[in-house]
């Protein structure tokens, strides 16, 4: 087996790449979601179910049509993960996402597309970091504390200094409890891949937003699952793309990359989504970001760059240790 491949036969090259892909799509829901806001009565919660509920339907399609080819790979000897396991990884991934979609689209609504894309991604490998080193026992180190301690301050400047038209402290306690949901989905995904156990991350996916669903299902017939709107074409075309592109599409890639690269690599090529967010919500939604915005901005992406470098700097410390031995 060569150094850049994994027990699961996916490569660490192929990994990135599929993260890649995920993120820019995921960069675009936010955007699909407030052109959503704009032409109907739809919430956010409403609009997390019509996602998870589009995206089990194309990813169950996807399934049938490799069926034939899952039965071939079984034949030839590939093992099945243990069913508790797998059980584990399907209802912790289910909750995180119905915690994760439900508060973004809810950031999304309250306070922007940039700042609540910006908050969510940027403090969630803040929590991934301090989960890891409490979960898995990862180093934190002296860089990773500033790190911390720098997206902590950025978020207070986005909350303190913002325009309150488009700063809102609600939308901002949404994007953090969005990141606290994704921060578990890529902890639990690490976690499960620490020793090289493998997962069809297809039929994970979708198994993940069945249970999702049901989760948002009843506060989303509370709050209206049909959106009144004079333009019904086009919130179905937004709803389709939404599940079907950042949805089944990115999440099936994610889980595939996020079991192979470390939660630091994950975390800094995730960047790409609240990069993204941010070019579409000024150039196509007409946002405008204030200075204390993009300091706020700034602040989030270099500490989670400073997580990365923190992260990768041990990785390499590991690795002289063990050629040592």
């Amino acid at each position: 087996m060569s150094a850049s491949s994994t027990a699961s036969g996916l490569s660490v090259g192929r990994s990135l790449f599929y993260l890649v892909v995920a993120g820019v799509a995921w960069g675009t829901a936010g955007a699909a979601a407030s052109l959503v806001y704009r032409v109907s009565d739809i919430g956010p919660l409403s609009l997390s179910f019509w996602r998870c509920a589009g995206g089990l339907v194309l990813l169950l399609g996807a399934l049938a049509l490799r069926r034939r080819r899952a039965t071939a790979v079984v034949a030839a000897g590939a093992t099945a993960e243990p069913r508790r396991r797998r059980l584990i990884r399907v209802l912790g991934t289910g909750v995180g996402l119905a915690v994760f979609q439900s508060a973004y689209f809810a950031a999304v609504e309250e306070t922007g597309l940039a700042v609540g894309t910006v908050v969510t991604l940027g403090a969630g490998p803040v929590l991934i970091a301090l989960g890891a080193r409490l979960t898995m026992g990862e180093r934190l180190g002296g860089s990773g504390l500033i790190a911390v301690v720098g997206a902590l301050a950025g978020l207070v400047v986005l909350v303190l200094g913002g325009d309150g038209a488009t700063v809102r402290p609600a939308g901002i306690a949404y994007a953090v409890l969005a990141a606290a949901g994704y921060a578990a989905i890529t902890l639990l995904t690490r976690w499960l891949g620490r020793d090289g156990g493998t997962a069809d991350s297809l039929s994970t996916t979708a198994w993940a937003f069945a249970v999702a669903g049901l989760c948002v299902l009843p506060l989303a017939a509370g709050e209206g699952l049909l959106p009144h709107t004079a333009e019904p074409a086009q919130v179905l075309w937004l709803l389709l793309y939404v599940a079907a592109v950042p949805t089944a599409l990115a999440y099936a890639l994610y889980f595939a990359g996020a079991a192979v690269v470390r939660s630091a690599t994950v975390s800094v090529v995730m960047l790409l989504e609240p990069v993204s967010a941010a070019v579409i919500a000024v150039g196509l939604l007409d946002e405008q970001l204030t200075v204390a915005t993009v300091v706020g901005t700034l602040l989030l992406l270099a500490a989670v760059v400073g997580l990365a470098t923190a992260e990768a700097r041990l990785a390499s410390d590991r690795r002289k240790a063990a050629v040592l031995v």
